[in-house]
């Protein structure tokens, strides 16, 4: 079960995974190896369960970001499972409720590959396709904070 400080630790590192120890352990009014051993137990807990850096993908020439549907038939997943994990375009593939049963977002250099990797996704199933025109809000971490301890407001 995680406390206050637990909560505070894993809000900054989402923020910034790279914030140094000392900086966290000033935050959370610890010393740094006691912070050292809270992200470790965390860790293992399953709770923390990697560290990453965020790529502007358009920056890398990625400028086609798309989220497509595709309807799997339960009998193809052994199948389509492995295919998705090894197509390094594929930012991420979730398996979903409704009419698809997979929602799949990708990230291409141009529409004809984008074109190109939805023949392919089509061996699979039907597929449907939104293109990205901008995001309002980025990927970002879950609330772990408490609504009055992320204002500053009473702590427990």
């Amino acid at each position: 079960m995680m406390d206050h400080i637990d909560r505070q630790i894993v809000s900054i590192l989402q923020k910034n995974a790279r914030t140094p120890l000392k900086v966290i352990a000033e935050k959370a009014y610890l010393s740094s190896p006691a912070v050292s051993a809270r992200i470790e137990r965390l860790e293992k807990a399953g709770i923390i369960t990697g560290y990453s850096a965020r790529v502007n993908v358009e920056r890398l020439g990625y400028h086609i970001m798309a989220f497509i549907n595709l309807e799997v038939q339960p009998k193809q997943k052994h199948q389509f499972y492995p295919f998705i994990e090894s197509c390094p375009n594929v930012l991420e593939c979730n398996c979903v409720t409704g009419q698809f049963s997979m929602l799949i977002k990708v990230a291409f250099k141009s529409t004809m590959e984008l074109d190109q990797f939805i023949g392919r996704l089509q061996d699979y199933g039907r597929t449907s396709t939104q293109i990205v025109f901008s995001t309002p809000v980025g990927p970002r971490g879950i609330q772990v904070l408490e609504e009055e301890e992320s204002h500053g407001g009473k702590e427990e």
